[in-house]
């Protein structure tokens, strides 16, 4: 049976929407501001929802369920690159994703923001791409 990813497509589908419309609004309209911060949000839910599922499409190559569990996020992503389900230079992107996540959420300033906007556009194609794989794969 493939894994559900509704709700992570989802959550892609809000933030390219999201992004959209930031794109369409001036930096010092308070609409920008709204919609900067959906576009870090969903950032942070795609993130996590993409280890959480990768972790369960881990369980065939690992001795049980338990240590697809317990593996660290980073980790998680090492596995699937080892395991070929993503490839080496996609895992690499998505621990550079982790750092600015961990890196940003302790800053509350309008340059945590922006710093995350500059790496939307990759973080989706390979968003896109996980959730689309994880979708197609039988894991029974």
């Amino acid at each position: 049976m493939p894994i559900d990813t509704s709700f992570l497509s989802r959550c892609i589908a809000t933030l390219l929407e999201a992004k959209r419309s930031l794109s369409d609004l001036n930096e010092n309209d308070i609409k920008y501001d709204i919609f900067r911060a959906a576009c870090v949000k969903e950032f942070e839910i795609i993130l996590e929802q993409s280890g959480k599922l990768l972790k369960q499409a881990l369980v065939p190559f690992v001795h049980s369920i338990k240590a697809a569990k317990v593996l660290t996020f980073k980790d998680t992503f090492r596995k699937a690159a080892q395991f070929g389900i993503i490839s080496i230079e996609e895992a690499e992107r998505w621990l550079t994703y982790r750092d600015n996540r961990n890196e940003t959420a302790h800053d509350y300033g309008a340059g945590f923001a922006e710093k995350t906007l500059v790496i939307l556009d990759t973080f989706i194609e390979d968003a896109t791409q996980l959730a689309q794989y994880l979708s197609e794969q039988d894991y029974d």
